[in-house]
């Protein structure tokens, strides 16, 4: 891939994950898992994982390091909050609006009333510390207009997207503002994390895994990669080339966020999500509105996939580590034995795939076994998340599948609470593991059924279909 060139003094960093072979003339790891050969040159210019451009050879080689996804941006300071407008879609939350704009002292601010009862007034924000402009609808048309004509209204170089039910923590502007240092980059996105104290379990499953909450550990954001959207909670955009793109879907009433950093994509430019920038947002915390929220978010999918062929396929897996899994469901010694037979081939083909690097044998083992493992916790996830009607039928109907999806569902959910269990903030006091599985398969068949309600409407099945690669 290729981009602007990163000015000078613009730094990238290796990730921690990645893993150096043959004594550095290779790096294997990003998101989705790539290796890549390093030139003699290319390796005495990574100096402990780090390079600094100065030329236009380190300028080159940190875009590829970036497009790779194996380095993450270093960027000096950024543009000034100066450059920047505050756009906020609101609807009959006047007060979360006036929460937010008191947090937003000395910037410019564009508050865009969607259809409120009463209406939303320049008089609510009087006493703020910053240029405030009030825009309305007479009649709700739902949030992706209310951001476009937020938009319309901007001639500042960046426009930040915060929706009603947010407030930034101290230094979030600063902290986004940096990526765009590199002229490729045309959306950069903060951590979400919990507004209030988690006071029941709903709350303190959302405290560690909220669906707008995208980890503690930065990323590009790329069709399926560990980050492959972000929500508009909380974004900001380059004007200009939100403005090529056409800015949100408005036929779109969930999803246009997902959408819009897809077509971001298409187009060559770089999205970022950096969560040393926190965002606070106000989760829903009642059982029953939680639920609507998940299926909701489930709904959107369809259209999507309408939209986007292929990126909302619920699994991305080889046609070789499928075949093994389903061998190892059978549970027979005949599926245990070919299962083996067919991982031993698996590694085989990653050796040779290795071979142009000098690599141990203890190396590609570790490999192989990494990647059957992420095959199996995606198995695992799609089963009860985006196949689960289809694995109750199966596990009612027999009881090797019962035994299989039992599996999946503890497995997934054990591993689920290992990863997020640090999400929390001190303050929260944490969620047991029974507690944890029970509550996130409750997430997933809220989510799954919005999803099939989706695919039911929109008569397209894309967004069930999974994705076998060779």
């Amino acid at each position: 891939m290729t981009g602007p060139r990163l000015p000078d003094g613009f730094a990238v960093q290796v990730d921690r994950r990645v893993k150096v072979l043959g004594e550095g003339s290779a790096l294997l790891g990003g998101s989705p898992t790539r290796l890549l050969r390093l030139a003699p040159a290319a390796q005495t210019m990574l100096n402990g994982g780090r390079l600094e451009v100065h030329d236009a050879l380190s300028a080159q080689l940190a875009r590829t390091l970036l497009d790779a996804t194996v380095a993450h941006p270093r960027p000096p300071s950024g543009p000034s909050y100066r450059d920047v407008t505050v756009v906020i879609p609101v609807r009959n939350n006047t007060s979360g609006a006036q929460r937010l704009v008191a947090t937003l002292r000395g910037l410019r601010v564009i508050v865009v009333d969607d259809g409120s009862t009463p209406p939303v007034a320049l008089s609510d924000f009087a006493g703020v510390h910053c240029d405030v402009q009030v825009l309305r609808h007479a009649q709700s048309r739902g949030p992706a207009a209310a951001r476009n004509t937020g938009l319309a209204a901007c001639d500042t170089d960046f426009v930040a997207f915060l929706d009603s039910d947010v407030v930034p923590r101290r230094g979030w502007l600063e902290a986004l503002l940096g990526h765009f240092c590199d002229p490729a980059v045309a959306l950069v996105a903060p951590r979400i994390v919990g507004l209030r104290r988690a006071d029941n379990l709903v709350a303190r499953y959302e405290a560690v895994r909220s669906s707008l909450d995208l980890g503690q550990r930065e990323a590009p954001v790329v069709p399926y990669g560990t980050v492959s959207y972000v929500p508009s909670a909380a974004i900001i955009c380059r004007r200009t080339v939100l403005n090529e793109v056409g800015g949100f879907d408005e036929t779109l009433s969930c999803g246009e966020d997902v959408d819009l950093c897809w077509r971001f994509i298409e187009t060559g430019a770089r999205l970022r999500y950096e969560p040393v920038a926190l965002v606070a947002h106000d989760h829903r915390t009642e059982l029953r509105e939680w639920l609507a929220r998940k299926a909701f978010y489930g709904e959107s999918a369809a259209p999507l996939a309408v939209r986007h062929p292929g990126k909302t396929a619920p699994l991305v897996i080889s046609g070789w580590t499928l075949v093994v899994w389903i061998l190892l469901g059978m549970g027979s010694c005949i599926g245990y034995l070919a299962s083996m037979v067919i991982a031993a081939m698996t590694g085989r083909r990653i050796a040779k795939s290795l071979s142009a690097v000098e690599t141990e044998p203890k190396e590609v083992a570790v490999v192989a076994g990494m990647g059957l493992w992420s095959a199996a916790l995606q198995l695992a996830s799609a089963i009860c998340r985006h196949y689960w009607p289809i694995a109750l039928i199966a596990a009612v109907l027999s009881r090797r599948c019962r035994h299989a999806v039992l599996v999946a569902a503890i497995v997934d959910g054990v591993v689920d609470w290992i990863r997020r269990n640090g999400n929390a903030d001190d303050d929260t006091k944490p969620i047991g593991l029974i507690t944890y599985i029970l509550l996130k398969r409750l997430d997933d068949i809220a989510y799954g059924t919005g999803l099939w309600t989706g695919v039911v409407r929109e008569r397209h099945v894309g967004a069930l279909k999974p994705q076998i690669r060779n």
